[in-house]
């Protein structure tokens, strides 16, 4: 992992300060999903916080990404290779990762897109519920001030819009690098669910 004096330096330069309300008291298992992610450069922000906090927090990616020199470097940047074919597929998939792990903590950019988007994917949800885990939420938001912001653990409940709705507000007013790209939350979306 990165040293933290060189993420610290990095983040000072960039003028951006990492928020960790979990005050360095973390769970083993999390899911992390990410916003916003509207540039290419938000990966390096998720680098420099990570090593600030001292939580080696992983992703995942398509197999077919994990092959030759790129694989390596994935690899070594905290990357996982899973399966993609079908959503379903792709949740168990990463879901039985958890539960073969005594600790795993796993970060997903829930827009999936770097495009501006008006919903959430969903897999980071049903991943998090099936494998039993909290999600911690990450916020970047460049807004006025440049702040990478860790919520405490929230753990789902039985009621997916109002989980939802819990997510989607705490995201609310995010502005990315991108400003034009970042997320606005309507409260229409919830109708967009699936079923549980």
């Amino acid at each position: 992992m990165m040293p933290a004096w060189f993420a610290r330096f990095m983040l000072r330069l960039l003028g951006v300060r990492v928020i960790d309300h979990n005050k360095g008291n973390w769970p083993r298992k999390y899911v992390m999903p990410v916003v916003t992610h509207t540039s290419n450069r938000d990966f390096w922000y998720g680098v420099y916080s990570r090593a600030i906090l001292g939580e080696y927090i992983r992703f995942v990616g398509k197999a077919s990404l994990f092959k030759g020199p790129l694989g390596v470097f994935l690899k070594w940047m905290g990357g996982v290779p899973v399966v993609r074919e079908k959503r379903s597929n792709f949740v168990d998939s990463v879901a039985d990762i958890f539960k073969e792990r005594d600790e795993f903590r796993l970060s997903l950019a829930v827009e999936g897109t770097r495009a501006k988007v008006d919903h959430f994917k969903t897999g980071f949800y049903f991943i998090a519920k099936k494998a039993g885990v909290p999600l911690v939420m990450c916020k970047f938001d460049f807004g006025n001030e440049g702040v990478i912001e860790f919520s405490e653990p929230y753990h789902l409940t039985d009621d997916i819009r109002a989980d939802f709705d819990f997510i989607y507000r705490y995201f609310e007013g995010a502005i990315g690098l991108v400003p034009e790209n970042s997320f606005v939350y309507d409260p229409k979306v919830l109708d967009l669910l699936p079923k549980e």
